[in-house]
């Protein structure tokens, strides 16, 4: 019959022990020798020798004593044992189903290994309701691994904290003795699913107003950063009016009137949030959009396609309707 990995490595370790221990006894047994005169040593003759079963042979009676093997752990043996959960708090809620997964792994080049669980994960507030079983092979640190995971299926029962016991698993040898896992324990906290709701619910109604927050305090920037560029531009337009104001009597009629109509553009412009290049005031009072802005345009009109000397009180009204239309004034 084939042997499995773990009896493998059990008697390969146990022939490493005996050899170890053959190999001490012999010595000791030279030293015996030299010193069997004495009384406070125990003398033993070099034809005393252990035999491959672990057993010593007296030279008195030709008795065999047999000794118990002692076996490796599973960590020498290279098997461990894991849980999903270990070292954190697995948090549930209360009467819901949960998995609770626990990994048994070894070396894939050994062979196979039988692992039987032993006991079940019930406790205090905890109920096991199912449990399965997967065989899976994978690759870690360069190295296959085989492993064998056993998915327990609890429900909390109860509010609170709670305690999911260490699993225990069993791997039988040919030897008649056995070695042993054991996981260890995970706390469990259980909450009620309404509680739970109301703060799921509480979580969303905080966010959603962190979000409004947001919003508006990116809104009002924005407004802020508009009303302070058109601010900047007003001011610009009211130094140009000023400008002109100083211009009135002594700059060419049709010159001034023409860079008035310019000023006016770009009022327009910002007032329709339009490119001034795009605007044309002409348009824009029979559309209706520059109720009361006829006279004006009118005479930007005249002074684009007609001209002619004005005096300088005329260009100093006209300036006066354009500085009220725009709704500027002259002081600050």
């Amino acid at each position: 019959m084939k042997k499995s990995a773990v009896e493998k490595s059990v008697q390969s370790f146990l022939d490493k022990k005996a050899k170890e221990k053959q190999k001490k006894e012999y010595v000791d047994s030279l030293l015996a020798v030299q010193a069997k005169d004495s009384s406070n040593i125990l003398a033993v003759e070099p034809n005393a020798g252990l035999d491959s079963a672990g057993l010593v042979s007296d030279s008195a009676g030709g008795e065999s004593v047999a000794e118990t093997p002692q076996l490796p752990t599973p960590e020498q043996l290279g098997i461990s044992i894991t849980t999903a959960y270990a070292g954190d708090t697995l948090r549930v809620t209360k009467g819901d189903t949960v998995d609770f997964p626990v990994t048994v792994s070894w070396n894939a080049g050994d062979g196979s290994v039988l692992v039987l669980p032993m006991g079940t994960a019930n406790a205090k507030d905890v109920m096991q309701v199912a449990m399965s079983q997967e065989s899976s092979r994978i690759v870690k640190d360069g190295h296959e691994m085989a492993q064998i995971t056993f998915n327990y299926k609890i429900v909390v029962q109860e509010e609170g904290l709670s305690l999911v016991p260490a699993m225990r698993f069993e791997i039988p040898t040919q030897m008649g003795q056995s070695l042993y896992l054991r996981s260890e324990p995970v706390v469990v906290s259980a909450t009620n699913s309404i509680d739970t709701l109301v703060t799921v619910l509480g979580i969303v109604f905080a966010l959603f107003w962190v979000v409004v927050f947001i919003w508006r305090m990116r809104r009002r920037s924005k407004v802020k950063t508009v009303r302070n560029s058109l601010k900047i531009a007003l001011y610009a337009i009211r130094e140009h009016m000023m400008i002109l104001k100083q211009r009135v009597n002594v700059a060419d009629s049709r010159e001034w009137l023409l860079e008035l109509e310019g000023v006016c553009k770009e009022f327009v412009a910002l007032r329709l949030g339009r490119d001034v290049s795009k605007v044309n005031l002409d348009y824009l009072v029979k559309d209706g959009k520059l109720e009361g802005w006829e006279r004006l345009v009118d005479e930007f009109a005249h002074a684009r396609y007609g001209g002619g000397k004005r005096d300088g009180f005329e260009n100093k009204e006209t300036w006066k309707q354009a500085m009220q239309l725009m709704g500027l004034k002259e002081e600050d």
